[in-house]
């Protein structure tokens, strides 16, 4: 079993601490692109899904929370930037820094090979994924794994996962 996590807020990979450093000394705030958007949870429901999936689960399954509509990281910044008191473009600047190698603008919770089934639980849903690949073929990849170099072994994964686009060194 697994979950999919949206961004959990308050978490050391949010970029809710991030945007209040970056308010604290004065800005510019960073953004990657004015586009992108995420889902957010809080610390409780992330550990809530996990806790929830271990029951509601038998294996295989992907469980996500109900998170409601995606949000515009600009418009978060935007917010945090005048519940601080200041005025956005006066006195702190938003910066767009560019999509990282990989980076996309918005989440997908669901892939196209997956089907949604609801749960006992009226927020969590559950995927299970069709398999578009053999076991041997991933059985081969894995005796080769050490003897092939990075940029090879993402060729190959992207073989067995077409939708992966990999940063080649």
């Amino acid at each position: 079993m697994a979950v999919r996590f949206g961004n959990v807020l308050g978490s050391s990979g949010s970029v809710i601490p991030i945007f209040k450093r970056q308010i604290a000394n004065g800005g510019p705030v960073t953004v990657t692109h004015p586009d992108v958007t995420r889902y957010f949870m809080t610390i409780p429901e992330a550990v809530g899904l996990v806790l929830q999936s271990s029951v509601l689960g038998k294996g295989g399954e992907i469980f996500v929370l109900d998170m409601g509509q995606p949000v515009k990281i600009v418009d978060l910044a935007r917010q945090m930037i005048q519940l601080s008191g200041f005025k956005v473009g006066d006195d702190i600047e938003i910066s767009f820094t560019g999509l990282k190698p990989g980076e996309k603008l918005y989440e997908e919770l669901r892939h196209s090979t997956e089907t949604h089934q609801s749960t006992a639980h009226p927020r969590i849903m559950r995927f299970t994924a069709e398999v578009m690949f053999s076991e041997s073929a991933v059985e081969e990849l894995e005796h080769q794994l050490h003897e092939m170099e990075t940029n090879e072994l993402k060729k190959r994964l992207q073989r067995l996962v077409p939708e992966y686009t990999p940063f080649l060194d």
